[in-house]
C-alpha cells in the first residue's frame, strides 16, 4: 500500500481510538463555548505540536533504528507506556459544563487559542512517549527513504487534524447534547483502546524478536 495511505488509515484509527486525551476536551470544550473559529485555531495549535514531535521523533529515530534489538526493545517499553497511560486514561474524571450561560468576560485574542493548543500537547508526557512509539513501531518500514516517511505523516497528521476540527465543529453544534455521561463512555473506549493496542505492540515486538 502507498505510503500516504497507510499513514491516513494510521490517523484514521488514532483519531477513532487515541483522540480521547486532554487536546480533546479542551478543544470540545471551546468548541462549546467559544463556537467553532476559536475551537479551530485552538485545533491548529495541536496540530504543529503534534508536527513538532513528529519531526523530533523521526530524527531520533534515525540513531536506533540500525539496531533491530533496540527497535524491538523500545517497541515493549512503548507498548508497556500504552498499557500504562491506558490505565490512569480509566481513571480520568470528565467534567464538561455545557451551560449557555452568557459570562461577561473579555474575549482572548486568537494567537492565544493557538499558544493554548500548542502547549496543551507539548506539556502532556503522554505526547512525548506516544508519537516516538508510533514512529519506531508503526513507521519503521518507512523510515529508509525520507520521501516515504514524508508521505505517511502527511497522512497521519492529515486525517488526526480533520479529525480534530470535526471534533470542534461537531461540539458547537450539539453542546446541548454532550453530558458528562457522554465523555466518560468515550473515556472508557479510550482507555481499553491504549491497553490493548499496548498488548498488541508488545506481542508484535516479541515475536519479531523471536520469543513468540
Amino acid at each position: 500500500m502507498h505510503p500516504l495511505f497507510e499513514g491516513m488509515l494510521l490517523g484514521l484509527t488514532l483519531a477513532l481510538f487515541f483522540g480521547f486525551g486532554p487536546a480533546f476536551f479542551a478543544l470540545v470544550q471551546t468548541g462549546i463555548h467559544r463556537g467553532f473559529s476559536k475551537g479551530f485555531i485552538l485545533a491548529v495549535g495541536v496540530f504543529l505540536n503534534d508536527l513538532t514531535v513528529v519531526s523530533v521523533s523521526i530524527m531520533a529515530a534515525h540513531a536506533v533504528m540500525d539496531n533491530m534489538h533496540k527497535h524491538q526493545l523500545l517497541g515493549i517499553i512503548g507498548g508497556i507506556i500504552l498499557i500504562i497511560f491506558g490505565v490512569l486514561t480509566s481513571r480520568h474524571k470528565i467534567e464538561v459544563n455545557s451551560s449557555d450561560e452568557v459570562v461577561n468576560i473579555s474575549e482572548p485574542h486568537a494567537i492565544t487559542y493557538l499558544i493554548k493548543g500548542y502547549l496543551l500537547n507539548i506539556a502532556n508526557p503522554f505526547v512525548w512517549l506516544f508519537w516516538p512509539t508510533v514512529v519506531l513501531g508503526v513507521a519503521a518500514p518507512f523510515m529508509d527513504t525520507t520521501k516515504d516517511i514524508i508521505l505517511f505523516f502527511a497522512g497521519t497528521l492529515s486525517v488526526v487534524f480533520s479529525s480534530d476540527v470535526t471534533k470542534v465543529y461537531l461540539a458547537s453544534k450539539i453542546k446541548g447534547y454532550i453530558t458528562d455521561k457522554f465523555l466518560h463512555l468515550i473515556n472508557k473506549i479510550a482507555a481499553i483502546s491504549l491497553i490493548v493496542f499496548g498488548i498488541a505492540l508488545i506481542i508484535r515486538s516479541l515475536y519479531m524478536a523471536g520469543y513468540l
